[in-house]
């Protein structure tokens, strides 16, 4: 069945709301308190975007509503029985079955070639170093967390995007080892495609228009 709602930040929201009934501004509290945006992409103006997306699915409904001070009226939603259902349909699907991502470091990498081999080691170099200040934050964070008494299952994103970027800082360092190891052959190819040496990266053997060797 097709998903009426892709935005991630609804699936927090429905969860969220199997807690208890909450306006939008309190699920906003709540998710800024969680430190929620770190993961989901994060405003009031797509979260309020989302809830009306929910309400209109049928996944929410209005469950009330209250008045604090000169505040505007605020509407205050529950999760129904098929936001339940659709919730650990979703939730399901994203953890047993890979997806694709375009995650930007990749596109970057994909056309690294047009800049300088001694410049995209600096920016490489640079990147290196935030991700390892990450991994230390993050550890740290999560270490402190499970020290006060909560137990890991409520932080093993944090777990997971530490191996992540820890992953992403190995791989990073390999990198720069190929720059340093003349018996890798990626600097020079490199620096003469700069230089505007042409065929740099084509096989000796080449095969023109017609199908014939070149």
């Amino acid at each position: 069945m097709p998903r009426r709602m892709t935005n991630l930040l609804g699936l927090a929201v429905l969860v969220y709301l199997e807690e208890r009934p909450m306006h939008a501004y309190e699920l906003h509290r709540q998710l800024l308190d969680r430190d929620a945006a770190q993961t989901f992409r994060l405003s009031y103006g797509a979260l309020y975007s989302v809830v009306r997306q929910l309400d209109a699915a049928g996944l929410i409904s209005p469950s009330g509503t209250d008045r604090a001070g000169r505040l505007p009226e605020r509407t205050t939603y529950t999760v129904t029985d098929e936001g339940r259902a659709e919730t650990r349909r979703w939730l399901s699907r994203l953890i047993a079955e890979p997806q694709h991502e375009y995650p930007a470091f990749a596109a970057a990498l994909s056309l690294i070639i047009v800049l300088p081999p001694d410049d995209a080691r600096t920016l490489l170099e640079a990147r290196l170093e935030r991700l390892e200040d990450d991994v230390g934050a993050i550890a740290q964070q999560r270490t402190a967390i499970v020290a006060g008494g909560l137990h890991p299952i409520f932080v093993i994103e944090d777990e997971y995007r530490e191996r992540v970027l820890g992953a992403e800082a190995d791989f990073i360092r390999t990198l720069l080892d190929r720059f340093d190891d003349p018996d890798a052959g990626w600097t020079e190819p490199w620096r003469a495609y700069h230089q505007g040496t042409p065929d740099v990266g084509a096989s000796e053997n080449t095969t023109d228009t017609t199908g014939e060797p070149s």
